[in-house]
């Protein structure tokens, strides 16, 4: 059995003034397959993560099916399978009202373990990045745990490398510095990377909080509702939390993810202590009809409790430059949470970060851009990211507006649970984001919808 509780053995740090082919700031599963990707493209890479492993990462643990096809390329899918998981078969949909409606995920996928997974980011990261760890080091590259990133270099708008230091503040190394062709963001919301790009070298906003999440977790176990290591995961449209939603997510027999998660712009909008997010989920535990019945026997795991926020990769309506925000520019590219790529319906991040991820690959070219990553190349990487991603991430903004309004989703799991052509279409949707346009289409609602 797979374990993630023993340190991971990340050998020597490369001496002051190292030059990389690639440098990725962030150890998390976007940033472990970026360094992966690229060391197999026969980069000399520089894996960089603030935190020394194990470490904790917040999120609500579900590993999808686009996930799957790179965690299987980068050989961890089979690292996954021998460590406490559990198994995606469905997803319930709860709305206000009390209707529900479960999606079944694709039979013959989820035959092939290629479904989806949930098992806590704990785990999972600490695999992508121990993976990435041997393919980094047998590729003539370096890895550094602990190492925190104070300082951005560019040299005539060219990201050139980082410099940074050992040790919690006050008590800090002798500074470091390293330099590459490329260097990678791939650091969460609060890259270092990504604000130099985005603020400091073209003047943008980072962030807007119509596009980013805030999100609230904790683990329980033994929550009435799931037997066995395999089902469904929950998320519910609940009274008490719209605008946002409540999820129950289990990661392995025994233990689930509970969790609520609101757009940041809509949760300033609740008045006084509603604001919180840990005390709306509180209330749904301890008051909520249906929900405190399943928490009655259930145990809260201490330490557990956390909040973290999200950066959707919802379209703006006038973006400065690139959509969903300048993610690549001369020297640089970013990933995952860095490039504000979590999906605006779901809140589901790793798919579209380990597809960004391998993009970061076919872009760069070790001999053709041993002076400098080029902006033309940042440009086509942007353009291609958005081309890739940019339908799914709009129809899920569609999405997420559709649920603020409770009447219509009511409605709309209402139906949905009595009619089969729904429940198949909303099974299509999961399976493939791009049958989402269907739900935009006159003749689709009209025969589907308002047909008995």
């Amino acid at each position: 059995m797979e374990s993630w509780s023993e340190p991971i053995e990340t050998g020597e740090v490369p001496p002051d003034g190292s030059i990389f082919d690639v440098i990725v700031v962030g150890g998390g599963p976007s940033g472990s397959a970026a360094a992966a990707y690229n060391a197999m493209n026969g980069c000399k890479v520089l894996l960089i993560e603030k935190e020394v492993w194990p470490r904790d990462k917040v999120c609500g643990d579900a590993v999808g099916g686009k996930s799957l096809s790179h965690v299987k390329e980068l050989g961890v899918k089979e690292m996954v399978e021998k460590t406490p998981h559990f198994m995606v078969d469905s997803i319930v949909f709860g709305s206000a009202n009390g209707n529900s409606v479960k999606v079944m995920l694709p039979q013959d996928e989820f035959e092939k373990k290629m479904a989806g997974y949930s098992l806590p980011r704990l785990q999972f990261d600490y695999m992508m990045f121990k993976k990435a760890t041997e393919i980094v080091l047998e590729n003539r590259g370096a890895v550094i745990q602990g190492f925190s990133v104070n300082d951005v270099h560019d040299d005539k708008q060219r990201i050139t490398g980082v410099s940074g230091r050992f040790g919690k503040r006050g008590e800090e190394g002798p500074t470091l510095t390293y330099s590459a062709s490329l260097t990678i963001g791939a650091g969460g919301y609060r890259c270092p990377v990504s604000t130099k790009l985005v603020e400091d070298l073209h003047g943008e906003p980072m962030r807007d909080d119509d596009h980013y999440c805030g999100g609230y977790r904790e683990y329980w176990e033994n929550v009435g509702g799931f037997e066995g290591s395999q089902g469904p995961i929950e998320i519910h449209f609940i009274e008490e939390v719209i605008p946002g939603y409540f999820w129950i997510f289990p990661v392995q027999e025994g233990l689930v993810n509970v969790g609520i998660g609101m757009v940041i712009s809509e949760q300033r909008k609740q008045k006084g202590a509603d604001k919180s997010l840990k005390k709306k989920q509180r209330w749904v535990i301890e008051n909520h009809p249906v929900f405190k019945e399943r928490f009655k026997d259930a145990k809260l795991v201490k330490g557990s409790e956390r909040g973290w926020q999200l950066p959707f990769g919802s379209p703006r309506k006038s973006p400065p430059s690139y959509q969903p925000r300048r993610s690549a520019g001369a020297g640089v590219m970013c990933v995952g949470d860095a490039a504000s790529l979590v999906d605006p319906f779901s809140g589901e991040g790793i798919g579209n970060g380990l597809v960004s991820a391998k993009m970061t690959s076919k872009y760069f070219d070790k001999e053709l851009h041993s002076e400098g990553f080029p902006e033309e190349a940042a440009q086509e990487y942007m353009e291609d990211l958005w081309k890739t991603l940019g339908k799914e991430l709009t129809n899920s903004y569609r999405l997420q507006k559709v649920v603020k309004w409770k009447k219509v989703m009511n409605w709309f799991v209402g139906k949905a649970s009595r009619k089969k052509e729904m429940g198949d279409m909303l099974t299509g949707m999961i399976a493939d984001k791009e049958a989402q346009k269907a739900l935009w289409s006159p003749w689709f609602l009209f025969k589907t919808i308002l047909l008995p």
